[in-house]
C-alpha cells in the first residue's frame, strides 16, 4: 500500500512524458527575433541544411538498427524524431517520402525504453506532434504498425527461448576468452595484438550486454504498456537474460583490476592508430600547392585532433575530435578507405573510455522494480531446477539495482520507508516461493527417509523424478539490502526450531530427531544444533513415569541385562525394538524432578507385595512343599556320600514331576510360571537399579557447575548482607535449597536396594512363614528351568519367526539373589555346591563323549559321528549357559551384600547403633518405617 503512490507518482509522471510537456515546451518557444532581427524560420538555407543533417544522421541510424553491432542508435533515432518535429514546428514544412522513412522503423523497433519502465512509441509520437502529417497516411499504414506491434510480441514471445539459448552459449564463450586473455602474461614482442584482441572482447562483452538489455525492457515494457499477459515460460526466458545480463557486468566487476589496466594501454594505442590516419591525411593537404581558405580550415581542424589526441581520453577531448574531424573530412581529405577505419577507431575509442560507465548503464535493472510481478514466478523455477541454483545471487543483484533510484524518491518523507517495503515485499516473496518450500521439502526428506520402514509413499527416483536440494546450501550467502541471506542457516535454523518444539510436544520422539538431524547433516551438510532437551526412554512414549504406573506391564515385556544395564523389550511381530538405558532414565528424571525416584520406589514396593503373595502361595502348595521337603531330607542324607554337593539328577528329577502336574494351554509347567514370577521380580529390582544409577548421573550433571562441593556459600546470608530486594532473597532461598539436595544426593544415592530388603525381610523371615524356608533347595531345579529357557529363546534368533526370540534375561539372576538375601538363605544354599555339580556332570559327560568319538572314528560311521559332535556341541551350550547364569547370580548377590554372613551384617549393625549413640543420636534406624516405602 506504502508503494503504490511511489508508483502513481511515477505513472502520472511518465503521462507528463509521452504528453510531451518538456518536449512541446522546447519546441512551442519563439525562435525568430521580434524587434526585426535574425529570422529562423524564412531561413531556406538553415532549413534545407537542417533537414539534410537529419537525413544523413537518419542514414548511418538506420543502417545499424536491429543489428548486432548496434550500439545506441535507438537513441539517435528518438533524437531524430524530436529533430524531425522540431524542424516541422520552425519552418511548417513536411518531407512526406522521409516521413514514411522515419514511420517504417517501426518494423523493426516498434518501440523504445527511454528510461526504466517508459517506454516510446514513434509512431505515437510522431502522429501526435505532426498530425498534418498524419493526414498524408492512410489508415491501412497506420493500422499496420499497430498489427505490426502486436505480431513483434506474438515472434518475441516464440523467439525467446532460443534467444535466451543462443545468448547463453554466446555470453559464457565470450567469459571464457575473457578470463583466457586476461589470465595470460602480455607479451612484447605482440603487445599490439594482444591490446587490439583485449578491445575486441570488451566491447563484444558490452554488445552483448547492450542487446540482452534491450530485449529484456522491450519485451517487459511492451507488455505492460499494451497490458497484455505473459506466459510462464516469457518470463523464465526474460529472468535467464538478466541473469546473463548481470553475470556480464559480474564479470568486469571481477576483473575490473585487469580491466582498468587494459583500458588505459588501449586508448594510447587508439589514439596511436587515430593519429597515424589523421597524419596521412595531414600530409595530403600540406603537399597540395593550392591555397584556399577551405584547405586552411581542414588543416586547422586536422592538427586541432591531433593535438587534442596527444593528451588523456576524455569525453570533452573526445567531443573536440569529433566536431574537428567533421571538418577535417571534407574536401576528401581522406579516402574511402582511409575513413572507414578511422571512424571504427574513433568509436572503439569512445566504447573503451567510458566502458566501466557504458557496462554499468546497460547492465542496470532498476526497471526491474516496475516488473515485480515476475519475481515468485522465477523463484518456483529456481526450486524446480535446483541444478542451477547459483543463479540467484544474479538476480539479486539485478534487484539491487532498484535501490539508487529509490533513493531519490521525494513523494514520502524518507526514502527509507520506501526501502523498507521494497526490502520486506522482496524478502516475503522469498520466503513464500523458495525459503519455506525448501525447508518444508528438506523436513519431509528427512522424515520419509527415517520412516522408510512404514512405506509412506513411492520414493522411487525414476518414477517421481529427484531434486538435489542440496546444491541451495553449497551456496555462499546473497547479499541482499544491510543482510546477507544464508539459505543454509535459514533451512538448519528452521530444522532447528521445528525439531525443537516437536520433541517439546513429544519428549517420546527424541531419538526419532536426533535421528533426522543426523541426516541432515549426513545429506545435506547442515550442521544442527542438539535441542538439549530431557528425552524420554522409549521411542514409542514410554518414559519413566509410564513405567511407574505401569510397572507389572513393564517387568512381563522387558528383559533386564545386568552388565550393561539396559532393558530390551521382548521380541514380537514388531522389528523394531524398543530399549532404556540409564542414559535415558537420567533425563527422565530431570524432566519430572528427583522425587519421580522415590514414588517409582512406592509403586514398584506395591508390585512386590503382590508378586510376593502369589510366591507364598506357591511355596505353600502341598505339591511343592511335600517334594521340597523331600529333596531337603534326602539332601542331609546323602550329602556325606556325594561330596556335600546336590545331585544334578534330583533337580531333573524335580522338573519331570513338576510337569506331571499338569501345564498350561500355552505349554508352560508350574515350574515356568514360578521361574517367570521370579524373574519379574528381579526385572523390578534392576529398574530399581537403574532408577538409582539415573538418579546419580542426573544429580552429578546438575552438581557439575558448582566449583567446590566441600566449600558451598550460603547465598541467602550474603543477600541478607546486601540488604536487597525480598524477591532476591527468596531466590537465593531456593538456590541454596537446590545446591543442598544435589550436593546431597550426588555424595550418596539413596539405598533403595537396602530399603526393598529390610522391609520385606522381616516379614519373611516369621515364623507364620516358615514355608519359605524351602526355597533354597526350589533353587536347582529353577536354574534348569531357566538354562532350557534361555537356550530355547537364543535359537530362535536364527529362525525366521523371532517371537519369542532373547538373548538375555538377567531377571531371574536379580530375583533369586533378592529372595535369598530376603529369606538369609544364602549360607543354605551355597552348602548344596549346586553349580560345581553341574560342572562336574557336564565334564564329565563331555569327556565320555570325547571318548566315544576316538573310539568311532576308527569305525567311519559319519552318521554316529555327526550325532556324538550334536551331543558334544548340546552339552558345551549348557556348560556355558550354566556358567552365564552363576555369574550373573554372583554379580547379583553383590548388590544385596549377600557375601557377608548373618553374624557379620549384625555385628555391623550394632557397631552402627553404638556409633550413633555414642554421637548422642538417640533416634532408631530406619528399616521398615522407611518414609519412602
Amino acid at each position: 500500500e506504502k508503494l503504490k503512490p511511489f508508483e502513481k507518482f511515477l505513472l502520472k509522471l511518465e503521462g507528463q512524458l509521452l504528453d510531451g510537456m518538456i518536449f512541446q515546451a522546447c519546441i512551442e518557444q519563439q525562435f525568430d527575433s521580434l524587434n526585426g532581427g535574425v529570422s529562423v524560420s524564412k531561413n531556406s538555407t538553415f532549413a534545407e541544411e537542417f533537414a539534410h543533417s537529419i537525413r544523413s544522421i537518419f542514414t548511418n541510424v538506420e543502417a545499424k538498427l536491429g543489428e548486432p553491432s548496434e550500439i545506441d542508435q535507438r537513441d539517435k533515432y528518438v533524437g531524430i524524431c524530436g529533430l524531425f518535429v522540431l524542424h516541422f514546428q520552425i519552418f511548417r514544412t513536411i518531407d512526406k517520402k522521409f516521413y514514411k522513412s522515419l514511420l517504417d522503423i517501426c518494423k523493426k523497433v516498434p518501440a523504445i525504453t527511454l528510461t526504466a519502465n517508459i517506454i516510446w512509441f514513434p509512431d505515437n509520437f510522431l502522429i501526435q506532434k505532426i498530425p498534418a502529417a498524419a493526414k498524408l497516411l492512410d489508415r491501412k499504414s497506420l493500422q499496420a504498425i499497430k498489427v505490426h506491434r502486436d505480431t513483434f510480441l506474438q515472434q518475441k514471445a516464440q523467439s525467446l527461448t532460443k534467444d535466451v539459448q543462443s545468448y547463453y552459449v554466446f555470453v559464457s564463450s565470450w567469459m571464457m576468452k575473457m578470463e583466457s586473455i586476461l589470465s595470460k602474461e602480455q607479451r612484447m614482442d605482440k603487445f599490439a595484438e594482444d591490446l587490439t584482441n583485449r578491445c575486441n572482447v570488451f566491447i563484444q562483452g558490452f554488445l552483448y550486454a547492450y542487446s540482452i538489455s534491450t530485449i529484456i525492457k522491450t519485451t517487459m515494457n511492451v507488455y505492460m504498456s499494451m497490458q497484455k499477459p505473459m506466459t510462464k515460460t516469457s518470463v523464465k526466458a526474460l529472468c535467464r537474460l538478466v541473469e546473463l545480463l548481470k553475470a556480464i557486468e559480474h564479470m568486469f566487476y571481477r576483473r575490473s583490476m585487469v580491466v582498468a589496466d587494459s583500458v588505459s594501454h588501449i586508448t594510447q594505442h587508439l589514439q596511436h592508430q587515430a593519429l597515424n590516419s589523421i597524419s596521412v591525411a595531414k600530409k595530403r593537404v600540406i603537399s597540395d600547392k593550392k591555397y584556399s581558405e577551405q584547405r586552411l580550415d581542414v588543416l586547422s581542424a586536422l592538427v586541432l585532433a591531433e593535438n587534442t589526441l596527444n593528451g588523456p581520453s576524455t569525453r570533452q577531448r573526445r567531443l573536440i575530435v569529433s566536431l574537428a574531424l567533421s571538418v577535417g573530412t571534407q574536401m576528401k581529405t581522406f579516402k574511402d578507405e582511409e575513413l572507414f577505419p578511422l571512424q571504427v577507431v574513433m568509436k572503439k575509442l569512445d566504447l573503451i573510455s567510458e566502458l566501466r560507465e557504458r557496462v554499468q548503464t546497460q547492465c542496470d535493472c532498476c526497471f526491474l522494480y516496475w516488473h515485480r510481478a515476475v519475481f515468485p514466478i522465477y523463484l518456483d523455477d529456481v526450486y524446480e531446477n535446483a541444478v542451477d541454483a547459483a543463479r540467484l545471487h544474479y538476480m539479486f543483484s539485478a534487484l539491487r539495482d532498484c535501490v539508487p533510484a529509490m533513493m531519490h524518491a521525494r513523494h514520502l518523507e524518507s526514502y527509507e520507508i520506501l526501502l523498507d517495503c521494497y526490502d520486506k515485499e522482496i524478502m516475503e516473496i522469498l520466503n513464500e516461493h523458495l525459503l519455506d518450500k525448501l525447508c518444508k521439502e528438506i523436513e519431509k526428506d528427512l522424515r520419509l527417509s527415517v520412516h522408510t520402514h512404514l512405506k509412506l509413499d513411492d520414493r522411487n527416483p525414476f518414477k517421481v523424478g529427484m531434486k538435489d536440494l542440496a546444491l541451495f546450501f553449497s551456496l555462499n550467502p546473497i547479499r541482499f539490502f544491510n543482510r546477507f541471506i544464508d539459505i543454509r542457516a535459514y533451512v538448519t535454523h528452521y530444522l532447528d526450531k521445528t525439531f525443537y518444539n516437536l520433541t517439546t510436544v513429544a519428549l517420546h520422539d527424541w531419538a526419532t530427531y536426533s535421528e533426522m538431524r543426523n541426516l541432515a547433516t549426513q545429506r545435506y551438510g547442515l550442521v544442527m544444533t542438539e535441542a538439549h532437551l530431557p528425552s524420554q526412554t522409549l521411542e514409542q512414549g514410554l518414559d519413566v513415569l509410564e513405567i511407574m504406573r505401569n510397572i507389572h506391564i513393564f517387568v512381563s515385556r522387558y528383559l533386564y541385562n545386568l552388565n550393561n544395564q539396559i532393558f530390551i523389550e521382548r521380541t514380537s511381530n514388531n522389528k523394531h525394538l524398543n530399549t532404556i538405558n540409564i542414559r535415558h532414565i537420567a533425563n527422565s528424571i530431570r524432566t519430572h524432578g528427583t522425587g519421580i525416584m522415590n514414588t517409582t520406589v512406592n509403586f514398584t514396593y506395591q508390585f512386590l507385595k503382590k508378586k510376593f503373595y502369589i510366591f507364598s502361595q506357591f511355596m505353600y502348595d502341598e505339591h511343592i512343599k511335600s517334594r521340597l521337603i523331600k529333596d531337603i531330607r534326602f539332601f542331609r542324607e546323602i550329602k556325606d556320600q556325594n561330596d556335600h554337593k546336590y545331585p544334578f539328577e534330583r533337580a531333573e528329577k524335580f522338573n519331570r514331576g513338576i510337569r506331571k502336574l499338569g501345564i498350561t494351554p500355552e505349554g508352560q509347567s508350574y515350574l515356568d510360571q514360578f521361574r517367570q514370577l521370579i524373574s519379574q521380580i528381579g526385572n523390578a529390582m534392576g529398574y530399581i537399579r537403574m532408577i538409582r544409577s539415573g538418579g546419580l548421573h542426573c544429580s552429578s550433571n546438575a552438581i557439575r557447575f558448582v566449583p567446590d562441593l566441600e566449600d558451598i556459600v550460603n547465598f541467602e546470608e550474603l543477600v541478607k548482607e546486601e540488604g536487597l530486594a525480598e524477591e532476591t532473597l527468596k531466590a537465593a532461598r531456593h538456590l541454596d535449597s537446590v545446591l543442598s539436595d544435589h550436593t546431597r544426593n550426588s555424595a550418596e544415592g539413596t539405598e533403595y536396594f537396602k530399603m526393598l530388603v529390610d522391609v520385606f525381610a522381616p516379614e519373611f523371615r516369621r515364623p507364620k512363614n516358615i514355608h519359605l524356608r524351602n526355597f533354597y533347595i526350589i533353587v536347582p531345579p529353577l536354574t534348569l528351568n531357566f538354562v532350557e529357557h534361555s537356550i530355547s529363546c537364543k535359537e530362535k534368533l536364527n529362525k525366521k519367526n523371532k517371537i519369542g526370540a532373547a538373548f538375555t534375561d538377567d531377571g531371574f539372576a536379580m530375583g533369586v539373589a533378592y529372595i535369598l538375601k530376603l529369606l538369609d538363605q544364602y549360607q543354605e544354599f551355597d552348602s548344596l555346591h549346586w553349580f560345581q555339580s553341574v560342572r562336574e556332570k557336564y565334564l564329565k559327560e563331555i569327556r565320555a563323549v570325547a571318548k566315544q568319538q576316538n573310539v568311532q572314528s576308527a569305525s567311519q560311521d559319519e552318521k554316529l559321528l555327526q550325532t556324538m559332535n550334536l551331543t558334544q556341541k548340546r552339552l558345551d551350550v549348557c556348560l556355558q549357559e550354566f556358567e552365564l547364569l552363576y555369574f550373573s547370580l554372583s554379580s547379583a548377590r553383590i548388590f544385596f551384600r549377600a557375601d557377608k554372613t548373618a553374624a557379620e551384617e549384625n555385628q555391623e549393625k550394632k557397631e552402627k547403633e553404638e556409633t550413633k549413640t555414642s554421637n548422642g543420636d538417640l533416634s532408631e534406624s530406619t528399616v521398615s518405617a522407611d518414609p519412602v516405602v
